[in-house]
């Protein structure tokens, strides 16, 4: 199942770990980000995310490709959720399958830090006592 994709659903983790167990894999790492109750001071009540889904789509690939010849993978996989998200909710998942774990790890690493950099998706902060916001990627 390497590739990225967008989910407007909640994600089933024993299932997205399943495409990518491989017996030539020595390492498989994962990095789940989820829904936290603050962000910069402030108390959040939920998010939502929207992303440009065919740019979004069309970069995410990008840097799966990149991920995947970089590190030498045997399968790798990044879902962002989109719409509206509560506390604890998972909202984005990167799994990767390698030969070694130093590359499962970098790699997984690579795919969080380069979707968050480069793919439009936008997070909208939904606060206690404040006007709900847009944040920059970075946060």
């Amino acid at each position: 199942m390497s590739g990225f994709y967008l989910s407007d659903g909640e994600l089933d983790l024993a299932a997205l770990r399943s495409t990518l167990l491989d017996a030539r894999a020595g390492a498989y790492a994962q990095f789940e980000g989820r829904v936290r109750d603050h962000n910069d001071g402030k108390a959040v009540l939920g998010l939502r995310y929207d992303a440009y889904r065919e740019l979004a789509l069309r970069e995410g690939a990008l840097v799966i490709q990149e991920a995947e010849a970089k590190f030498m993978l045997l399968g790798v996989a990044c879902v962002h959720r989109l719409g509206e998200l509560r506390i604890g909710d998972l909202a984005v998942w990167v799994g990767v399958s390698a030969a070694h774990r130093g590359a499962a790890f970098d790699a997984c690493r690579f795919v969080i830090d380069e979707v968050k950099a480069r793919v439009p998706i936008w997070k909208h902060e939904i606060y206690a006592a404040l006007p709900a916001a847009w944040l920059h990627p970075e946060s």
